[in-house]
């Protein structure tokens, strides 16, 4: 992977379903209600993870293709397996260098991933220049500091026991595209009109602590990357403590968390 284009630790497609996959398919919906579909358009997934942006697109619409590109092999491998409709088509490529020529798509779109891209200001000028002119250009993040619970759970817990966790826990809520108003502001910085901004909300649910926990024992993500650095005796001590603030004095069991994004879209010029 290059690390100069993507922050996020990238390992294994089943891996990532856990930690993220199912969330991005829930999300997807609402972020298409509000960018918008159309039958017959060419659409650019960016960052596609485990495909399932570029599989609701195709539910939704007689989209005429779909393309989704991810910088991590092993996601773009999984969303391949998974794939059953022709006019899906998933590549690896880089967000700041996309493979495609100016003005190919008729939407380009972005779910959960340019709060990963160090330079992310690169990646929006590429969805740009690949986008048709008067297209719709959009994209969403998470909320990380003020409306996504259940990392909220665990990061503020185990900075409570550990410096290096609050270091990292100030990185995770600190991404760019984050902010209020930061997407819109990189839309009208990029030139895109007609720029809005929103917050997009979905539930978290998990079947009980050992459903919620096991992303963070994987090789996925910010928060297995912190697990991965923990001795033993440590990851006991944080894992009996994230357990103690998932449970909150109740028996173990189903658990729902709200998650909060944030949304933008806006109209590439000509």
């Amino acid at each position: 992977m290059n690390t100069t284009s993507s922050s996020f630790v990238a390992a294994e497609g089943d891996g990532y379903e856990q930690l993220m996959g199912r969330w991005s398919r829930r999300l997807a919906l609402p972020f298409l209600d509000f960018v918008g579909t159309a039958d017959g358009d060419r659409v650019l997934d960016v960052g596609c993870g485990t495909g399932h942006l570029a599989f609701a697109v195709a539910r939704r619409t007689g989209a005429g293709e779909v393309r989704g590109v991810d910088i991590a092999e092993p996601y773009v491998e999984h969303a391949r397996r998974h794939n059953q409709d022709a006019r899906i088509v998933f590549n690896v490529a880089d967000a700041c260098a996309l493979p495609f020529p100016e003005q190919s798509f008729d939407r380009v779109l972005s779910l959960l991933v340019l709060h990963f891209v160090p330079e992310a200001g690169k990646a929006i000028a590429e969805m740009r220049r690949v986008a048709k002119p008067g297209s719709i250009v959009g994209a969403a993040v998470w909320d990380a500091r003020g409306g996504w619970v259940a990392n909220r759970l665990f990061f503020d817990t185990a900075a409570a026991l550990d410096l290096e966790a609050r270091a990292r826990r100030a990185r995770n809520y600190t991404r760019p595209m984050t902010r209020p108003g930061e997407l819109a502001r990189a839309w009208g910085d990029a030139g895109f009109k007609n720029v809005v901004e929103t917050t997009l909300s979905i539930r978290m649910e998990f079947a009980s602590f050992a459903d919620y926990w096991a992303p963070f024992e994987g090789k996925d993500g910010p928060g297995a990357e912190y697990v991965a650095t923990l001795g033993q005796v440590e990851r006991a001590r944080l894992r009996d403590a994230v357990e103690a603030a998932y449970l909150d004095g109740e028996a173990d069991g189903r658990r729902s968390y709200a998650a909060l994004a944030w949304a933008v879209k806006g109209t590439a010029p000509a």
